[in-house]
């Protein structure tokens, strides 16, 4: 009897913690259904109820007079358990060009990039690592023997006049200004080497998203990593191009598509200057003297985001073209914040053309109603068709 009484016991102790479980997981899915923050427009208050329309979701009707603009909404469940607090800003109206044109990115880090390192054939010809287990990849050298070092070049420099003595280095690691030391190798050709591969630039074409109406501009929906670390490049500050498409790879099943572009680095064809590279996007400033061509619209806040049709703007073949796309699902909080809604490409000369979504067209503009709401950042491997788009005020942020 014993056995069967701790049996039925661990059953039901199992049982319990399972529901447990459930429950908590259920409330984490209920709290992520509910958006962080809400833009309300003047005069169309309404809009807080169609964000909050969620079951079992309760929150009060009234707030202190005191609040102007700016404010914060207790969210509950049924009104007995705290999920969290909804920031809620009133707004006016924004207006932005939308563009989709192609552009050339030069970026320029913050820093002389580590990429790896690697073995050097010394003066013997034994091989030697210098740098392995003190330096890491997605480390930026920032001095070298107290010089302030920016580009690969003065690196090398600085390191040939070192004469064998040990070359003492600053490298910002994730945020961290840490001192290392690494005692160079002589090779065979004569030269000095710290064993490690290194880069001081990134360049690439992506799509312009917007342009307000001083001038700056949001492009991408994503920022640029560097490729060999996966790491989000540090940028001291870049240059934004004119570019053209010259080929498309269509996109198939496991294998992405891509836009092959033309890019001029030439003073005549800089456009704009690149000051932040984030998980969000590129942005700047455009020359003032800039021709953007694109028409004015209404930015639109994620709750008037809705499934169904909406449309995408993009250049393929020197002219920037509307696309026919449905969204499929939306994630109001989702925390991957460039993926916050899902789009499949229903338009068939834009399927004949590229299978869908392809890689350069991060940041084409999405608009639905007239409205922008967002840009193309992802595309599904498995089914080019389908990808992820960024909500606009995510990037306007």
């Amino acid at each position: 009897m014993s056995k069967k009484r701790n049996y039925r016991l661990f059953l039901f102790g199992f049982l319990l913690a399972d529901l447990i479980a459930a429950g908590v997981l259920s409330l984490e899915e209920l709290k992520d259904r509910i958006p962080d923050t809400v833009y309300i427009r003047y005069g169309q208050e309404e809009g807080l109820g169609d964000s909050l329309d969620i079951p079992l979701i309760t929150y009060p009707e009234t707030i202190d007079v005191s609040d102007r603009g700016s404010y914060q909404i207790p969210c509950s469940l049924l009104g007995m358990l705290p999920l969290k607090n909804v920031q809620v800003e009133t707004v006016e109206d924004q207006w932005v060009c939308v563009s989709g044109n192609p552009v050339g990115l030069y970026m320029e880090t913050q820093g002389v990039l580590i990429v790896d390192t690697g073995e050097i054939t010394n003066q013997n010809g034994i091989a030697l690592e210098p740098a392995a287990n003190i330096v890491q990849p997605g480390d930026y050298i920032l001095e070298v023997n107290g010089k302030t070092v920016s580009r690969k070049r003065e690196l090398i420099a600085e390191i040939e006049d070192c004469q064998g003595e040990n070359v003492e280095l600053v490298v910002n690691r994730k945020g961290e200004e840490i001192p290392l030391s690494l005692e160079p190798v002589l090779t065979q050709e004569e030269n000095y080497k710290l064993g490690i591969w290194v880069r001081d630039n990134t360049q690439g074409i992506g799509t312009m998203t917007y342009v307000d109406e001083k001038g700056r501009f949001g492009a991408l929906g994503h920022g640029i990593s560097d490729t060999d670390t996966g790491e989000l490049l540090d940028v001291s500050g870049g240059e934004l191009y004119q570019a053209q498409i010259v080929s498309i790879i269509r996109g198939a099943q496991g294998v992405p598509g891509e836009l092959s572009g033309y890019i001029e680095y030439e003073d005549e064809k800089k456009i704009g200057t690149i000051e932040k590279n984030t998980d969000i996007g590129i942005f700047g400033q455009i020359f003032s003297d800039t021709q953007i061509s694109g028409e004015k619209v209404k930015i639109g806040y994620k709750q008037e985001v809705k499934k169904g049709k909406a449309q995408i703007l993009m250049q393929l073949e020197g002219k920037v073209e509307y696309y026919d796309i449905e969204i499929t699902d939306i994630y109001s909080s989702q925390q991957d914040t460039n993926k916050s809604f899902q789009i499949q490409v229903t338009d068939p000369e834009l399927l004949a053309k590229t299978g869908g979504i392809v890689q350069g067209m991060s940041g084409s503009p999405i608009l639905q109603d007239g409205k922008l709401i967002g840009a193309v950042t992802h595309v599904f491997v498995q089914d080019s068709s389908k990808g992820y788009g960024i909500f606009i005020e995510n990037m306007l942020e």
